[in-house]
């Protein structure tokens, strides 16, 4: 039998830092990605900074996002109060923003998203619009010949898996941060703990063939212990000693090996973490004051994370936070403007809390979503569709601009599939590709970390697929 140790066993099947499961092995994308990659040397796009942090927080369930962004000229208005008809804002209600690149028309926000309209305007936050997963270029002629369209479009599950893979033709086990990670883990001093970091468990987005998700809890404080090894009572006590005495045999079977080896490695990496989180919180204290809603602590543990770097030894790190309940088929004013404030509040605390560390420019934040939603109501809400827009903040992103092409409104226009369900004006591969280039990625890198970006950009000197990255 060949001797593995436990890194190459765990990275041959997929196995992450706090996982066990194991994942699929090798696609045919990802060996040929895996081999350009590793030949590559471009030189980075965009200036490497000596952190650099990219925060994905998925809107799960579909937010509607023409319900976000809104447009307030009259005209305009008029054409999305058509279309929209109960499920529409009230003109005099909507936040006014300017944006700097303005394409003759007005825009607005949600009336409950007060801080994101104050941090547009001063330049932190900007919209892209029409933005979805696309195999390759798309319009009605190609959509209606069914050609080269998505795996279940339309469906929760599969835009949902593809919004984080960025291989909407296959249904991809890796992820895009996954795979990002595969080329770049390396910078990072301590390789005990993933670069990539979960407030959310296993995810898609972060599982790569080498490097797996490292979740971690907003309401332990940090890492998440095995059950009972923070507990001193007796019970409790000798289940640890148990654990602890089984996990110092010596197995003759590779897989028992590798899962002891893994629980061994789980459990030290949370004693590790927790004294990093310690530290870190130790030498840069936050005071700024994070909401009391879910997101707005995920989004604390994020910031706690961060100001531990140093004690950590890390350069590079991701972080996937999920905010809920945006499948808003019915009741959806009521909802979809509390999930709005619930946005507002928690965006505003955590750059607050990133300039407090000195960070600001260090880190980007960016939502995905599994689609937009209809424009037309299906009585009290609003039924699947496809593009919409997407929210990226930080202060090294080209702010107080609405990047792509804002889509008509009006029904039977040049992108309207039935309904108002609009399609991608720009590929979801476009958007990551700069978020990508911009962590330290080259652009060789990308055939790995998403296979489809020919489809959709060739890199030239100084180019940029989208251009918010600054």
């Amino acid at each position: 039998m060949s001797h593995y140790n436990r890194r190459d066993f765990l990275s041959t099947l997929g196995l992450g830092c706090a996982s066990v499961g194991a994942t699929t092995l090798l696609s045919g994308i990802t060996n040929m990605g895996l081999l350009n990659a590793a030949a590559a040397a471009n030189a980075p796009v965009y200036t490497q900074n000596s952190y650099k942090a990219l925060v994905c927080i998925l809107l799960s369930g579909g937010n509607d996002s023409y319900n976000m962004l809104i447009p307030r000229g009259t005209s305009e208005y008029t054409e999305y109060a058509d279309v929209r008809t109960n499920l529409k804002i009230p003109q005099e209600q909507l936040l006014p923003i300017n944006p700097l690149n303005p394409d003759g028309k007005l825009y607005g926000l949600h009336p409950n998203m007060p801080n994101i309209q104050s941090m547009f305007e001063s330049g932190k936050i900007a919209f892209v619009a029409n933005v979805g997963a696309l195999v390759a270029p798309t319009n009605l002629t190609t959509f209606n010949a069914d050609q080269n369209l998505p795996l279940g479009l339309f469906s929760h599950s599969d835009q949902r898996k593809h919004w984080q893979t960025s291989v909407p033709q296959d249904r991809n086990s890796l992820g895009w941060g996954g795979r990002l990670a595969d080329i770049l883990y390396t910078n990072n001093a301590n390789q005990n703990i993933s670069m990539n970091l979960s407030l959310d468990g296993t995810n898609v987005f972060q599982r790569g063939n080498t490097i797996q998700e490292y979740a971690i809890s907003a309401k332990s404080g940090g890492s998440i212990p095995l059950n009972g090894s923070t507990n001193n009572g007796f019970y409790q006590s000798l289940k640890r000693q148990t654990i602890d005495n089984l996990l110092d045999v010596n197995y003759q079977n590779i897989l028992e090996t590798a899962y002891a080896n893994s629980l061994t490695g789980s459990k030290e990496s949370s004693l590790e973490f927790s004294s990093a989180i310690a530290s870190g919180m130790e030498t840069y204290p936050i005071t700024t004051i994070f909401g009391e809603d879910d997101l707005s602590e995920r989004l604390e543990m994020v910031a706690k994370t961060i100001a531990a770097r140093d004690a950590l030894g890390v350069t590079n790190q991701t972080f996937f936070v999920q905010l809920g309940g945006f499948d808003t088929h019915d009741n959806f004013l009521l909802e979809h403007g509390e999930l709005m404030a619930t946005l507002d509040v928690g965006l505003q605390s955590f750059y607050e809390a990133l300039v407090e560390l000195g960070v600001e420019n260090d880190v980007t934040t960016f939502t995905i979503s599994d689609f937009s939603r209809k424009l037309v109501s299906n009585g009290n809400g609003s039924d699947h569709a496809w593009g919409g827009h997407a929210l990226i903040m930080g202060g090294a992103i080209g702010g107080q601009k609405i990047y792509g092409q804002y889509p008509e409104l009006y029904l039977g226009s040049s992108l309207d599939t039935g309904d108002g369900r609009l399609i991608p004006t720009i590929s979801c591969d476009e958007y990551f590709a700069e978020l990508a280039l911009w962590f330290g990625a080259s652009a060789s890198d990308l055939e790995y970390i998403l296979p489809n970006i020919g489809n959709f950009w060739t890199p030239t000197a100084g180019s940029q697929p989208i251009g918010f990255m600054v």
